[in-house]
């Protein structure tokens, strides 16, 4: 189960984010490097961390990914602090910050996975070493709210990292393959949906550019921060969950207001889980909206991509160039995102 942000908004206010949240570093705050750095690929037998930066974990949900980290042939190690619960957070800001750091200082650790989405790693944001994290470069994936945490470690480090499978995610033989693929094999791979998941081409063609995106209502709240990319010449990928089209429709308002739609050279929209119109009479379809905003923008686009709060979704690399096909829906990684 991944918990919807507005769900936790709308039930706990929004007084609560603030109260624990810690001044922010300044030393922290650091230059995007130019050089993109590319984590250790993972190998049978390597022992993985796995923490909550977000939303509180119930143990029963995560005994699943043991089962599958096995399968896998790795072995795991969990964060100090992974069953803690403060309100719906997996702990303190400061606790769950240092769960990450500890992961990636940690030189028995080879990667990291994150148990659940929900809310929180945008609070933690500025708790992070980034010189660190950089010095110490290693895999770390999940994606709904840790699209935050994605995000800022690349923007802040240049180390690429991956929008795939939570631990409470379901392990569906289509998930484990391409995760094989991309964080085991170092293929360039070429990323398509399973034969019954279609795709809608917004505008036909191809391009390429540096892959970056994640869940939509994070990145919207993100925007203004220092923890978002250049978006110059990127692929944008984008998914989100129990949102209105109308919600949509504001949040992709945000990003062509902010100009980051007009620096694109690509778009894809994966899967919008639970989001139809209460009142389907009185809406504009999600196809209206985002033939709306992104046919003016002239660039390969397309709908429904393997991405996003399903059960066969894709393990994608955030910081990577890649060539897209807006006709087939492919994501072609133009090397390996792994060395």
């Amino acid at each position: 189960m991944v918990i919807p942000r507005r769900y936790l908004i709308r039930t706990f206010g929004l007084t609560a984010i603030g109260t624990q949240l810690l001044p922010i570093a300044q030393s922290q705050i650091l230059p995007q490097s130019q050089t993109t750095i590319l984590p250790r690929r993972l190998q049978i037998g390597d022992t993985i961390a796995l923490i909550n930066p977000a939303a509180f974990t119930y143990e029963k949900e995560i005994q699943p990914f043991f089962k599958a980290a096995a399968q896998l042939g790795l072995k795991v190690k969990l964060g100090k602090h992974f069953y803690d619960r403060y309100g719906y957070l997996a702990g303190k800001d400061a606790d769950r910050a240092a769960d990450v750091n500890t992961a990636f200082a940690d030189s028995s650790v080879q990667a990291i996975f994150t148990g659940m989405g929900g809310w929180g790693c945008g609070r933690i944001l500025p708790l992070l070493d980034y010189n660190m994290i950089r010095n110490n470069p290693k895999i770390i994936i999940g994606f709904s709210d840790v699209t935050a945490l994605l995000l800022a470690i690349h923007t802040k480090t240049n180390l690429v990292t991956f929008h795939g499978p939570l631990g409470v995610s379901n392990w569906s033989s289509f998930t484990v393959d391409y995760l094989k693929q991309v964080l085991f094999d170092a293929g360039a791979v070429t990323l398509q949906n399973p034969p019954k998941m279609d795709i809608e081409t917004i505008r036909e063609g191809k391009a390429r550019g540096k892959l970056i995106g994640g869940n939509l209502s994070v990145i919207s709240t993100m925007i203004g921060s220092a923890y978002l990319p250049d978006w110059e010449n990127s692929i944008l990928f984008i998914e989100e969950v129990s949102e209105e089209v109308y919600r949509i429709d504001r949040m992709l308002t945000q990003l062509k207001l902010a100009g980051i739609l007009d620096k694109l050279s690509g778009f894809i929209f994966g899967q919008c889980t639970r989001c139809d119109a209460e009142k389907p009479q009185e809406s504009l379809t999600l196809t209206q909206v985002l033939s709306d905003y992104i046919r003016p923008l002239m660039i390969p686009a397309w709908y429904g991509s393997a991405i996003g709060h399903i059960r066969d979704k894709f393990t994608l690399p955030i910081g990577q160039e890649v060539e897209i096909d807006a006709n087939s829906g492919t994501i072609r990684l133009l090397e390996s995102a792994v060395n």
